[in-house]
């Protein structure tokens, strides 16, 4: 077997690991988004590749959207039992939140997952949607009386 090495390669993992990797529940790790707005609604898309569906908790707090996921490890078996060749997978607690204006409806969120993408969808509030006011015509009696 032929093993080709690359100094700096092997540095930039080393960082990745130490800054990087995962985390804990007490010290989650973050996790790559994309956020826009598309008409009357907001869309956030979170990268989670190898995450189990069942592991992603999503909850909002007022205004505040907190994601969080955990990515364990997929071999079977006890410590002993496995020797590790490489281990360049993030595993731990990821987590973002996300303060959300006045403006979104936070009780209409929908929430999919797809091909290790997490995609959130936000509508705008009725109440913060533009909207057009009649105005209308009438006599001056239709106006309260000024008395001077």
């Amino acid at each position: 077997m032929l093993l080709r090495t690359d100094p700096f390669r092997a540095l930039d993992r080393l960082a990745a690991q130490t800054f990087e990797s995962g985390g804990t529940w007490s010290r989650p790790a973050a996790m790559p988004m994309d956020a826009w707005r598309h008409g009357d609604e907001f869309f956030v898309e979170f990268d989670l590749p190898g995450i189990d569906p069942d592991a992603v908790e999503l909850s909002v707090e007022r205004s505040t959207l907190t994601v969080k996921a955990e990515r364990r490890p997929t071999h079977t078996g006890t410590t002993d039992q496995v020797e590790w060749v490489a281990s360049e997978r993030a595993y731990g607690v990821f987590a973002r939140q996300l303060l959300l204006g006045d403006n979104l409806d936070t009780s209409a969120i929908h929430a999919s997952y797809d091909a290790g993408v997490l995609r959130i969808r936000i509508p705008v509030a009725e109440a913060a949607k533009p909207r057009t006011i009649a105005v209308e015509s009438g006599h001056d009696s239709d106006r309260p009386a000024i008395n001077a």
